[in-house]
């Protein structure tokens, strides 16, 4: 079958453990490797497991770019894609699946994976790696994985572009100067970003990591340190809302984090389904992840428009509990003591939450180094605040104190 990649990609179809390619945005990585798949499985009968670290639904995961390819390669008759897997004549199978919510005894039980497709594996953790690499040990198997890096320390970087690299391992950086199909709208779009946004244009087209804020009081490391694939038994969880104070087309979004704290005393992160929308649609989308998992109040910022915010989500559901706080000091004071929780290894998120955490590493003592406003952070600390004020409490006291530093101009909470 003649199909036409990039050069750069014709390492997919020799034999290795580990093809690992990286890079920015219109390098032609995930239409490679679906092409290559789709060809392979055609050629040979395997099974190919799809993952991601996080997919709530298949709308999530790569089914729609393979069956646009098996139309364009003309596939039809040799293929059949239903709701949630591809079969092809000869016994091929593609499924797919999201490893964060995957225990090993599940991941086990999809037995004979001879490929294994980790696309954005810059957001697999520490955790599904681990589950992951050993469970897929058919003969001859592979384990492909596509992104774009944040960060050294993300596990997909931190273990095929440190000093150590596994053997039998093809690790490529790719770019968009290495597409010949590269379009002519995503170059126009890359020479606006190259002019309008240059401190980030290094990560959207080039696949260096993401800047990271001078001065940001929560790093990657410290989030990918604590991360952890399940929670424990809970104590009590909250769903936090930091609303939009408007709801048109460009406005912030409105910060929804679930958050709550186990019965081994920790916080955990344990959702974030932030949102642009209307009023209606956020008090909406908070109740049901209130009742989603099972949470004991929603927590609301009654500093600008409480009243309507409460009114809103009743509006809604009536008697469902509502907590009321009132911000008393600015956004980067009341952070400072929740980013000092993670760095006493207090706070795990469950699975990972990409836009969260790019707010998050952007969050500086002086304040949000990034665009718009960071309403997922100010829910963020809005669920830790509630769920544990006497640590909080009296970091901010101490913080308050001392203004923040001690006699040698080092920051209360170590450094950063």
């Amino acid at each position: 079958m003649q199909v036409d990649i990039p050069e750069v990609f014709t390492e997919l179809f020799q034999p290795s453990r580990y093809k690992c390619y990286y890079g920015g945005r219109g390098s032609a990585k995930s239409h490679s490797f679906a092409t290559a798949l789709l060809v392979e499985g055609a050629q040979t009968p395997l099974r190919i497991l799809c993952g991601r670290e996080v997919q709530l639904s298949i709308k999530d995961s790569v089914k729609q770019l393979l069956d646009d390819k098996i139309r364009l390669l003309g596939l039809q008759d040799f293929y059949t894609s239903i709701q949630n897997e591809i079969r092809g004549k000869n016994g091929t199978q593609f499924i797919f699946a999201g490893l964060g919510k995957l225990t090993s005894d599940q991941l086990k039980s999809i037995e004979g994976i001879d490929r294994c497709w980790i696309e954005e594996a810059q957001t697999i953790s520490d955790n599904s790696m681990e589950i992951l690499i050993p469970t897929i040990r058919k003969a001859g198997s592979e384990i492909w994985f596509s992104w774009n890096p944040r960060h050294a320390s993300d596990p997909v970087d931190a273990r095929f572009r440190g000093e150590i690299v596994p053997e039998e391992a093809i690790v490529r950086r790719v770019n968009y100067s290495d597409n010949p199909f590269f379009p002519e709208p995503l170059e126009k779009e890359r020479r606006f970003d190259e002019r309008a946004t240059p401190t980030r244009y290094g990560h959207i087209w080039l696949g260096e990591y993401e800047p990271t804020a001078i001065g940001a009081i929560w790093d990657r490391l410290t989030i990918h340190q604590g991360r952890r694939g399940e929670a424990p038994t809970m104590d009590r969880i909250v769903v936090a809302v930091d609303p939009a104070i408007s709801n048109e087309a460009k406005s912030d979004e409105h910060g929804i984090i679930v958050a709550g704290t186990g019965q081994d005393g920790r916080g955990y992160v344990l959702d974030d389904v932030s949102m642009n929308g209307s009023p209606k649609q956020w008090a909406e989308r908070a109740i049901a992840a209130y009742d989603l998992h099972d949470a004991d109040a929603i927590v609301i910022e009654v500093n600008q428009g409480g009243d309507m915010v409460r009114h809103t989500i009743e509006s809604v559901r009536k008697n469902i509990r509502i907590v009321e706080v009132r911000a008393t000091r600015g956004k980067h004071v009341r952070a400072e003591p929740i980013s000092a929780l993670y760095h006493m290894g207090l706070v795990s998120h469950i699975g990972v939450f990409t836009k969260l955490e790019d707010q998050m590493c952007q969050f500086t003592a002086g304040g949000f180094d990034g665009e718009g406003s960071p309403d997922r952070v100010d829910a963020l600390v809005w669920a830790f605040t509630e769920l544990m004020p006497r640590l909080t409490n009296k970091m901010e006291d101490d913080w308050d104190d001392d203004d923040g530093w001690d006699e040698y101009g080092q920051s209360a909470i170590g450094g950063y």
